[in-house]
């Protein structure tokens, strides 16, 4: 063979070795998944995630295996995305691609995919859709809200003056005032402080919003065919959530027997006459996503904005000089005779301030509602097969130390700017973001700081325990962020 033959023939074979060499490594760094521990069989990775919070025990793996990483939690992989650019980028830049919903058994065991919050496709875009559009008919982001929160207000304010300056626990009053707002739209009624059925129900929103986010509760989310054959205090979380799903079911019964499709009272009688003109087979308005919906907005509106509340006057307790300040602000801005309105929030941009770090600092859904991609997707320079579980933490993000200070630490000074004027920060991410960002995100930011400044116009805070042995950290950090039990004193101002 000719030797310029036979070296042309060796320069093939070796650029064609190179090229083949590259394309499997381009293919490889292409396709592979985001870094992350061993897992064991059966239980993944769940004894190597930290025992003292599930959000600082995932924040403390980003730290070995990057902002994005996956880890199994159980048998199935889950990618988690830790600190406010990674999940920006996800959330809002990619908000298509992570807008689907991850399955959480404790809650779907009861909503079985319908509503708007564990629901995907087209059943979460009409559900989603029909709900945004009823709200702001009943008034939610106008004055008709306003006042519907201000007179909730007052009731309150009354409930809090019959304690007579004696320490009580909070949890419950707050639940009602804050229930009552949702319930006079989606039920066009709201309840007596002494209702006992509301109460009722209100307890069994607590108490399954504590067992979801306890270990018995994460146990059934990960292992549910194992744990509903296995006795324990997860059990209670069905019973809790059934309550709550056969009174609704009972008001809706209701609503049939006396609707006028003329004359809509509340979101119940807007979703049956939408059920009524139903005009296709492929709609979704039908009784079990009616149910599912308004379960749905029942709890979520209660438990989050309470839970918030009740935190939020546990930090005033342990910084009185918080509370004080925010009391001068009131008096000079307000005074004691003028009902707060939502205008008053543009003046009062320390009180704005505390309000928003309270949210972030309670952090009430610290892993944030799962998610999951909706196709195959490379994101920052990793494969995420489509239906993966993905956690967007809000932990991280709201703690993130490039965007906060001071992040483990209470301070209103992360929302004022060097004048003491209110400022904005991207990072506030307590409702999440993206296509999946909570609706009533308007509704609630309306309730917190309504409730809170009225308290504050009328009351001062008094506790049976000194300041600096009041504890602020979550008695419970799994899915939800719960405070420590306490007792509280409103003193008349």
């Amino acid at each position: 063979m000719d030797a310029a033959v036979a070296q042309t023939l060796f320069l093939a074979v070796c650029l064609s070795s190179l090229l083949i060499l590259f394309i499997r490594k381009t293919v490889y760094q292409r396709d592979k998944l985001p870094p992350g521990p061993t897992p064991l069989p059966f239980i993944g990775n769940l004894l190597q995630i930290d025992t003292d919070g599930t959000a600082k025990g995932l924040m403390k793996m980003s730290e070995k295996y990057g902002p994005v990483f996956r880890l199994y939690i159980g048998p199935e992989m889950t990618v988690v995305l830790s600190g406010y650019e990674v999940v920006k980028e996800a959330l809002i830049d990619q908000a298509e691609v992570f807008g689907g919903r991850g399955n959480m058994e404790t809650f779907n065991q009861v909503l079985q995919g319908f509503g708007i919050s564990f629901s995907n496709g087209e059943i979460w875009k009409q559900s989603r859709q029909f709900s945004i559009m009823t709200l702001k008919d009943f008034g939610v982001g106008k004055r008709g809200i306003e006042e519907r929160i201000q007179e909730e207000a007052q009731f309150l304010m009354e409930e809090l003056r019959k304690t007579k300056e004696l320490p009580f626990d909070p949890t419950f009053i707050f639940s009602q005032a804050v229930s009552n707002v949702i319930c006079s739209i989606v039920f066009g009624n709201r309840f007596d402080y002494d209702d006992k059925e509301f109460h009722h129900l209100l307890r069994m929103i607590n108490e399954s919003f504590c067992l979801i986010s306890s270990i018995w509760g994460q146990l059934y989310d990960i292992f549910p065919n194992i744990m509903k054959n296995l006795p324990g205090p997860h059990n209670r979380i069905r019973h809790c959530l059934e309550i709550l799903e056969e009174y609704i079911r009972k008001k809706v019964k209701q609503n049939q027997q006396t609707l006028d499709p003329n004359s809509p009272r509340d979101f119940i009688d807007c979703f049956l006459i939408k059920i009524e003109q139903k005009e296709n087979s492929s709609s979704h308005f039908h009784m079990k996503n009616l149910i599912a919906t308004v379960f749905a907005l029942f709890f979520a509106a209660t438990e989050t904005m309470s839970t918030t509340l009740r935190y939020g006057f546990l930090i005033l307790l342990k910084y009185p000089e918080i509370e004080e300040r925010m009391h001068q602000e009131i008096d000079c801005v307000m005074g004691r005779q003028h009902s707060p309105c939502l205008e008053d929030r543009n003046r009062m941009p320390y009180a704005n301030a505390v309000i928003h770090e309270i949210q972030r600092f309670s952090n009430i859904i610290p892993l944030n509602v799962p998610r999951e991609v909706t196709k195959d997707t490379h994101f920052r320079g990793y494969m995420i097969p489509k239906g993966t579980r993905v956690i967007p933490l809000l932990h991280s993000v709201l703690r993130d130390p490039t965007q906060f200070s001071d992040p483990d630490n209470f301070n209103p000074g992360h929302f004022l700017d060097e004048n003491g004027g209110f400022k904005k920060n991207d990072a506030f991410m307590p409702f999440s973001a993206g296509k999946r960002i909570c609706l009533g995100e308007g509704l609630a930011r309306m309730e917190l700081f309504m409730f809170f400044v009225s308290i504050l116009q009328n009351f001062s805070l008094k506790s049976n325990k000194h300041p600096k042995d009041i504890n602020i950290s979550p008695a419970v950090s799994n899915f939800g962020n719960i405070p420590h039990l306490y007792e509280i004193s409103f003193v008349p101002r």
